[in-house]
């Protein structure tokens, strides 16, 4: 049995035990916090129109603040939730889940808000969790029919479908656990160098922010006032 194999076993069963509310309604409340803010985090409108006001109203560059602020947090978390060494695992896992999720749906949420979308709206919100699961697992969902669509077309129904709640809730719990877990896998023999497990986890939790802000600033599209001519605009690749 390889190591990430033999990690994957002892953790796993660790994670629902010592977090059993990694479920749809940590998923809903992570969106409430995301949105309305939480502790020192403010809410993801009042995070946006900050860094809007500071690129003087150009809006693909506040865009492109907000993906880098999020990226240096989610690293700065990783780098805490990686430091102790293997039996520290089980008991930071649920911790490292938490906050990376927090800060994936709070980006993607100030994204959504520059580019003109309503957070109040049920649809924006499961577009929003859905492209925090990342471009790949979102196609993969649309590609097996799961999902009717990408994020974008997601956000723009014409009607909120309440079942689709719970699909984008379960995938994104999923998503998640499997994404935190598998980065310990990974590094499980850097973790036991003194530091090391830390710059791993800051690096892989960085990354994977990053891609999924890239990914929310290309699928969603301009709506509203945000879709006016005018601005100026770069690509998110």
């Amino acid at each position: 049995m390889s190591i990430r194999q033999s990690v994957l076993r002892r953790v796993a069963p660790d994670v629902h035990r010592v977090a059993p509310d990694l479920n749809s309604g940590f998923v809903h409340n992570t969106v409430h916090r995301a949105i309305h803010g939480v502790g020192p985090l403010p809410s993801a409108a009042s995070m946006a129109q900050k860094q809007l006001d500071e690129q003087e109203g150009d809006v693909d560059a506040a865009i492109g603040e907000v993906i880098e602020n999020n990226t240096a947090l989610a690293a700065g978390q990783g780098f805490l939730a990686n430091l102790g060494g293997l039996v520290t695992v089980a008991a930071t896992i649920p911790l490292n889940i938490a906050g990376l999720a927090l800060l994936h749906i709070r980006m993607v949420a100030g994204i959504a808000h520059l580019r003109g979308y309503d957070l109040m709206d049920p649809r924006v919100k499961n577009a929003i969790v859905l492209c925090a699961l990342g471009e790949p697992t979102v196609l993969d969902l649309v590609k097996q029919r799961k999902v009717p669509g990408p994020p974008m077309l997601i956000a723009t129904a014409p009607a909120h479908d309440p079942e689709l709640d719970k699909l984008v809730a379960a995938e994104f719990t999923s998503a998640m656990v499997s994404r935190v877990i598998g980065k310990r896998a990974a590094g499980t023999v850097i973790r036991r160098i003194p530091l090391a497990g830390g710059v791993w986890g800051a690096s892989a939790d960085g990354f994977a922010t990053w891609q999924v802000g890239k990914y929310a600033a290309r699928e969603l599209r301009p709506r509203g006032a945000a879709a006016e001519p005018g601005q100026r605009r770069r690509s998110f690749r």
